[in-house]
């Protein structure tokens, strides 16, 4: 039996004999199937072409654990260090001896978790190789597993992953489309973990919320709504995102950024 790798989105799918015939995550509106059409691959084939696996701290207790080269949709994993145990957010959708042994000497990982279907990667191997971590998948997105498991543990609202790391449910991307709040993150004024539930303008100064980003696929204003009332109480300086960061001031940007949006959905503003 295989585990099958999605080349597109890299996300892990059961073990079977032969590859699925189709991804149903890049089948759905929000991704895309290449016009080259379905390709799969494996965890073997990957390390033979050379992908591994590196871990580089980004702030004291946070590391950014990710596929080089870039691998599927190219998000970076985040490992969040705790005196109960560590985090790994949105698993890269490949895993090696290196950079397991490179993950355990930081701690190792006591919970797995992503914002969304489409950055669950590897999630099961991960959790395997630290001895079947549980991996939290929101009950609002239950139909997209694409590999079951024990380890698998559902939930809804807001969920206490550790002392200090809560992950809350935003919607808009997808139904369970979430984000953890890192109580201790940006020296103690608060980061989000978001992934891309918020993405992350390129001018770093500005965030969206979209139903797809690859096909430019907007959310209505009740779904951007939802966002801010969810992140109106969480004190946060930073968002870490699934590819980039707001340093500072990332609390303001947020509501600055999906006000703006609601008034163009909604046809407030004028021509220009």
């Amino acid at each position: 039996m295989t585990i099958w790798t999605c080349a597109t989105c890299a996300i892990e799918h059961t073990d079977t004999t032969d590859p699925p015939q189709v991804c149903e995550i890049c089948s759905d509106e929000r991704q895309y199937v290449p016009a080259t059409g379905q390709r799969w691959t494996t965890r073997d084939e990957l390390e033979a072409e050379g992908f591994r696996i590196t871990v580089v701290e980004l702030e004291p207790g946070l590391h950014a654990v990710e596929t080089m080269p870039e691998l599927g949709i190219g998000q970076r994993g985040l490992l969040v260090q705790t005196e109960h145990g560590n985090l790994l957010w949105e698993p890269p959708g490949f895993l090696d001896n290196a950079g397991i042994e490179a993950v355990r000497a930081l701690g190792g990982v006591a919970v797995v978790a992503a914002s969304h279907p489409h950055l669950t990667g590897s999630s099961i191997q991960w959790s395997h190789a630290f001895g079947r971590a549980p991996v939290y998948v929101a009950a609002a997105d239950r139909q997209w597993i694409r590999r079951p498991d024990p380890a698998i543990r559902l939930w809804e609202d807001v969920e206490e992953l550790l002392p200090g790391l809560a992950m809350h449910q935003f919607g808009g991307h997808f139904a369970g489309s979430s984000m953890v709040h890192w109580l201790a993150g940006a020296q103690g004024h608060g980061a989000l973990l978001a992934g891309d539930t918020v993405g992350i303008g390129r001018d770093r100064k500005s965030v969206n919320a979209m139903r797809s980003y690859v096909n430019n696929i907007p959310l209505p204003a009740r779904a951007i709504r939802r966002i801010l009332d969810t992140s109106a109480p969480l004190a946060f300086e930073r968002i870490y995102g699934a590819f980039a960061t707001i340093d500072g001031g990332a609390k303001d940007i947020t509501e600055r950024s999906l006000r703006r949006y609601i008034d163009w959905v909604t046809d407030t503003v004028p021509d220009e």
